[in-house]
């Protein structure tokens, strides 16, 4: 089924003439055309809407370009009695309107790109992780335990725990260098909730230092390791 030529469509959704017997038929039996002829009409709707935007910014050449390939005409169809008459130029004032339309259209992005400029401005950076460890309990431990340990570049270790026993002590959070559990460094004690931050001292190797252990402390004034392992994990990166 041929289409109605685009330069007919603009005019009757401009209702500047109306469809006769034919176009009438037509309409009725080509959703193509018919969905076409709605969305001119949409536009032109929105142009007259906008006739008092005197103060947009003029839209960008690819919109026009767009528009201009959007109402090329099409070739001739062949709809009977139709067949004959002269095609008639489009009214110069299509264009103001659609400029309006396309102004609006344009004003709406810079609205809505200056807001999400806005939203993300205020927003502080994305943490940079560059090592994590998922930490497990061990054997003595209840297996339901469990927690997440990740250094943030900045000198931070994140670490967030679960479902730990009862304790008439303290938590303590190490770094230790797994291929000789002698050597480890302490980091500071796990406060009552279940996430904290805690500074790593500068020039940690962590390619050696590299086992996150959490252990239960006794207030006994001794500062080394209890030898009481909750939880425990691999950094990597």
């Amino acid at each position: 089924m041929q289409h109605l030529e685009p330069d007919r469509l603009v005019l009757l959704a401009l209702s500047e003439e109306h469809e006769d017997s034919v176009e009438a038929d037509h309409l009725r039996h080509c959703a193509g055309c018919r969905l076409e002829l709605d969305t001119l009409r949409d536009v032109a709707e929105l142009g007259a809407e906008t006739h008092g935007l005197h103060d947009l910014p003029a839209p960008p050449e690819r919109i026009w370009q767009a528009i201009e390939a959007g109402i090329t005409p099409a070739p001739p169809v062949d709809l009977g009695e139709r067949r004959d008459r002269p095609r008639r130029a489009r009214p110069r004032w299509l264009m103001p309107t659609i400029a309006a339309a396309a102004a609006a259209a344009a004003a709406v992005v810079a609205v809505a790109g200056t807001a999400v400029v806005i939203r993300f401005a205020g927003r502080p950076p994305a943490e940079q992780v560059t090592a994590r460890a998922t930490l497990s309990p061990l054997p003595t431990v209840p297996a339901a335990a469990g927690g997440d340990a990740r250094v943030v570049r900045g000198g931070e270790l994140r670490i967030d725990v679960r479902n730990l026993p009862l304790t008439t002590g303290f938590r303590q959070v190490w770094l230790i260098d797994p291929d000789d559990l002698t050597k480890m460094i302490a980091l500071g004690n796990l406060t009552a909730g279940t996430e904290v931050v805690l500074p790593v001292p500068p020039g940690t190797d962590l390619n050696r230092f590299r086992l996150v252990d959490v252990s239960d402390e006794a207030y006994d004034g001794d500062a080394t390791h209890s030898g009481h392992s909750l939880l425990r994990g691999i950094l990597t990166s």
